[in-house]
């Protein structure tokens, strides 16, 4: 299931509205799916007013009674009363007979969808490689985590580039949580995204509540309603990935599309978390993405073989613990325009993450303990210090207190408890 790392900006944020249609001309798509649309949303309903039938699809109320009155000469709706000035509808039963075979085309029912050239061009316009990103929005971003200058630095300079990210290293390190992290660089900044686009007569749905969330800000009431103001979504997928997952995927009931994770993911992040332990092969993953990664354009398709090209405007990070020399070519790394080696964090930032680790949850930070807890690690253990491991550690503590009903604390014997707990240590091995 791909998942949304994502922060509400903190202020209004004005946006300049994408003015609504005010005809079907304007609306951009054939007038038939329109008409198709609305009177699959009246079968539905049975009976509905034109405001109501306009704000279920999204369109203004002149692009609705457009529609409607086509309706009344065909004898598929007719005015079962008015509501002050505006019409009261209902099916007739030619029109419940015509919509049934549409529902057999498709089920789609929801906003009217925007043209492929409006999704296009909007996607273009949004793009991540407009975005100009500083010093203060890279410290902002990752204030949660314990990263040096240089290494801050790096990730700064790999957003401006808009394109994509590989981080590797060891597991434990911090590579999924700076990939997170990289989408709050971007969340401030909110994007207009479509409910749906039509193309070729096709539907496919493209905003997703469990990816998209709605921006806070003052929209004019004037605005296409077919689009929502949304967060720069933040995407992530792991070893669920699969190759049909970046294409066009059609319910077999429903008959309309859902957008591949990387559309849903467009003007904003897509991580691909432990790249190279997916069910797909890295090498089908990176050789689907070799044109999108350099032409900045990707080819779905369509039942039938037909294929379509959409935008490929987003930042995607891979993430992994494996050898990247393994993983993938010298000319597809060449189209990774940066690499970062996540490795083993010093013995300053280790007392740092610690100290931050316990103050979230309320303990006290012993320094001494947490010396003795390096000490262990590098030296019995033979582990280098992972940016993982004060949390791990601190929770084992926290797990065994709770099984003891006491409150827990960081000393010499809960530290020593934990760690036995936590690494693999051989049978003949006992650091007490």
């Amino acid at each position: 299931m791909a998942s949304l790392y994502a922060v509400k900006p903190e202020t209004d944020i004005p946006i300049e509205p994408i003015p609504a249609p005010e005809s079907v001309a304007e609306v951009g798509v054939p007038r038939t799916v329109l008409e198709d649309l609305a009177l699959k949303t009246l079968h539905i309903a049975g009976s509905l007013s034109q405001l109501e039938l306009a704000a279920k699809m999204r369109l203004t109320y002149g692009v609705v009674d457009e529609l409607c009155r086509r309706f009344r000469t065909d004898q598929l709706c007719e005015l079962s009363g008015m509501t002050g000035n505006v019409p009261q509808l209902a099916i007739t039963s030619r029109g419940r007979a015509r919509a049934t075979d549409l529902f057999a085309l498709n089920q789609y029912v929801g906003a009217a969808p925007v043209s492929a050239e409006s999704y296009a061009h909007m996607v273009r316009q949004q793009s991540v490689r407009n975005l100009e990103v500083h010093a203060d929005d890279v410290l902002r971003a990752f204030s949660d985590l314990v990263l040096d200058d240089r290494m801050l630095k790096k990730l700064g300079t790999a957003m401006n580039s808009g394109s994509s990210i590989f981080l590797y290293g060891p597991s434990g390190t911090g590579k999924t949580s700076i990939a997170t992290a990289l989408s709050r660089v971007l969340s401030v900044d909110p994007v207009w995204i479509p409910f749906a686009v039509e193309v070729e007569g096709q539907i496919i749905t493209v905003y997703d509540r469990n990816v998209h969330i709605q921006a806070n800000a003052n929209i004019s009431q004037s605005h296409d309603a077919r689009w929502v103001l949304c967060n720069r979504p933040t995407v992530l997928v792991g070893g669920e990935l699969t190759i049909e997952m970046l294409d066009l995927q059609i319910n077999p009931v429903t008959k309309f599309y859902t957008a591949p994770v990387q559309m849903k993911a467009n003007n904003g992040a897509l991580i691909i978390d432990d790249f190279g332990r997916q069910r797909l092969r890295p090498e089908e993953l990176l050789n689907r993405w070799v044109v999108p990664l350099d032409r900045r354009i990707d080819f779905l398709n369509l039942a039938g073989g037909k294929s379509i090209e959409v935008p490929f405007e987003l930042f995607v990070v891979f993430a992994t613990n494996l050898d990247p020399s393994e993983l993938a070519d010298a000319a597809f790394m060449r189209r990774i325009q940066t690499k970062i080696k996540v490795d083993a964090v010093s013995r300053q930032q280790f007392h740092e993450i610690f100290r931050r680790v316990c103050s979230d949850l309320g303990l006290a930070c012993d320094p001494d303990v947490v010396d003795e807890s390096i000490d262990i690690i590098q030296n019995q253990m033979k582990e280098p210090l992972r940016a993982c491991h004060p949390r791990d550690i601190v929770n084992q503590i926290r797990w065994a207190a709770s099984y003891e009903e006491r409150e827990p604390c960081l000393d010499r014997d809960a530290l020593l408890a934990a760690v036995d707990a936590y690494f693999v240590t051989d049978s003949d091995d006992n650091h007490h």
